[in-house]
């Protein structure tokens, strides 16, 4: 079954936020659109049965819902919960890719390991949760 929740995120610099979901997370590119000045209008990425959606930061009427982390002092606006195959090695691509942890891998209690992080600092700083349990 195709997901029927899917996120949508906000991207100061989507291009590069793509490709580094793409080398970092192993998410797959399924659809991405171009806007006239350089940034992205729609794109969708997908990761399993799972989807997200995201585009460039732009002033239209859903910019007064939403906000980028560092307009409210750095607080994370959005969370994506991915399912990886293996959650310290791609906690170690995430550090060699500059993410920012937030909470070191770890044992969880309800089972698999996880860690948390901000992606890559050229973007808005999404908050990252990764749980060893299945694959992209």
């Amino acid at each position: 079954m195709p997901a029927s929740i899917i996120p949508s995120l906000r991207y100061r610099n989507a291009p590069a936020a793509i490709e580094w979901l793409c080398r970092v997370f192993g998410v797959q590119k399924n659809l991405v659109v171009p806007d006239e000045s350089g940034g992205i209008a729609h794109a969708q990425l997908s990761c399993g049965d799972g989807m997200m959606m995201l585009g460039s930061v732009r002033d239209d009427e859903w910019r007064r819902f939403i906000r980028q982390p560092d307009e409210i002092s750095g607080a994370a606006t959005q969370s994506i919960y991915l399912v990886v195959p293996d959650a310290d090695v791609t906690y170690e691509r995430a550090k060699n890719a500059g993410a920012e942890i937030l909470i070191p891998v770890k044992d969880e209690e309800y089972g698999g390991r996880s860690f948390s992080c901000r992606d890559s600092g050229r973007s808005s700083l999404d908050h990252r949760h990764l749980r060893s349990l299945g694959e992209c």
